[in-house]
């Protein structure tokens, strides 16, 4: 029998790849940042690491260590289903999560934890960002039941920010009530746990108490951001600050910006940034910390990246993923 027009049609076009399969499965993506106090230990990072590993629907894009922070940031990428309905939000992503941070609180003791950066919590923060058809109530419906996870299940104090919080409260306005910016050892540097026994305000999940092995945590959910790191080479930590304070959106400077000065070995201070790709590029970042920094009279290094811009994100992980059906 001959084959009808629309057989013709459709037997002339190309097979569908599983990146385009994937594509037409899920038009919601969910990227999660995790930012664990630790990169100095390699048994704990090789636990953290297999952790990771256990869905091959969640990928890790990117892994930024930095020893003399001490520190190490995930970028993990997985699709959502939302039930519209009822407003339910699934994502693999949560479980695989809460994998990786049970691993870190077994392997991490805070009380034993120093670096050059502050913190408050062996998991120290995790932001969720959207991609694709994903919206912010997508990543901040996400962010909360990850935060009752964390809260109710490894029993540590969680605090909401931004799309997350009921009144959209920023990271850092419930950091600097928690004392997280003020160095506790050696003049520039964070040792030990830092929180009192109980919390001077109420987290949002878990109880009121602290762990002093675990701290505790904060989570929330914002557009994406990219992290750039801008080297300038001084140890007048003092004088970084005011340039980064001039820098940032809060100090009437880059609108979204934000950045902290952090000592970064014998003679450098980094200004490290968090920048929304929408309103703010790395490019203008590194020429106002260059004109600022040039009236104290301080030479600037090339800023770099510390993780994936938002245009890769999402194709990176289809490939990913992709590859590994």
């Amino acid at each position: 029998m001959e084959p009808d027009h629309a057989d013709k049609v459709s037997s002339s076009l190309p097979a569908p790849n599983a990146k385009d399969n994937l594509s037409m499965m899920y038009s919601k993506f969910i990227c999660c940042k995790l930012y664990i106090s630790e990169s100095r230990n390699p048994t704990a990072i090789d636990a953290i690491d297999l952790a990771a590993k256990t869905d091959p629907q969640v990928a890790v894009l990117s892994k930024f260590e930095d020893c003399l922070y001490n520190r190490v940031r995930y970028t993990l990428v997985s699709y959502i289903i939302d039930d519209s309905s009822t407003e339910v939000i699934y994502s693999p992503i949560r479980k695989v999560l809460l994998a990786m941070m049970e691993a870190a609180f077994s392997a991490i003791n805070l009380e034993l934890h120093s670096g050059a950066h502050p913190r408050m919590g062996v998991n120290d923060d995790l932001s969720f960002h959207p991609l694709g058809q994903a919206t912010m109530e997508d990543a901040a419906s996400l962010a909360k039941q990850v935060a009752s996870d964390i809260g109710n299940g490894f029993q540590v104090p969680v605090f909401l920010y931004a799309a997350a919080h009921p009144t959209g409260k920023s990271v850092g306005a419930i950091r600097r009530e928690l004392g997280y910016y003020r160095p506790n050892h050696m003049g520039n540097q964070w040792s030990g746990t830092m929180l009192p026994d109980v919390l001077p305000i109420s987290p949002d999940e878990g109880p009121t108490n602290v762990s002093s092995e675990r701290g505790a945590t904060t989570v929330g959910a914002t557009p994406f951001l990219e992290g750039y790191n801008v080297p300038v080479l001084s140890k007048d930590v003092a004088t970084v600050r005011r340039i980064t304070r001039r820098l940032t959106g809060r100090g009437g400077g880059l609108p979204t910006v934000q950045a902290l000065a952090l000592i970064h070995g014998d003679d450098c201070t980094e200004i490290a940034c968090l920048l929304d790709p929408d309103h703010v590029s790395a490019y203008q970042v590194q020429t106002v910390v260059e004109q600022i920094a040039a009236e104290q009279g301080l030479e600037v290094e090339k800023g770099y990246f510390t993780d994936l811009t938002k245009d890769r994100m999402l194709d990176k992980y289809l490939k990913i993923t992709c590859a590994a059906d």
